[in-house]
């Protein structure tokens, strides 16, 4: 654990990451992020909407599945303006 901690790499990763730096990697950390928090929002929000309609679970799952689809290409033209300027 202490090899991968103190790889150069990583340390750069690690430091570019929380400075806020917007570079491939990062990008790409940040859209897995704004993917899963999209997940759990469309998940809830489903739940809210239709749960006592079409059942919690199936709601849920629909919901999860349409939240990533106005966040991921919003996500990615951030990150584009936000790695031009």
């Amino acid at each position: 654990m202490n090899e991968l901690i103190n790889d150069p790499l990583v340390q750069d990763f690690i430091s570019s990451f929380f400075a806020g730096e917007v570079n491939l990697e990062t990008g790409l950390v940040w859209l897995g992020i704004a993917i899963a928090f999209s997940i759990l929002g469309g998940a809830i929000g489903g739940i809210l909407l239709a749960g006592k309609d079409l059942g919690y679970r199936l709601s849920a799952m629909i919901g999860g599945l349409f939240g990533p689809a106005a966040i991921i290409p919003a996500t990615v033209l951030g990150l584009i303006v936000l790695a031009i300027n």
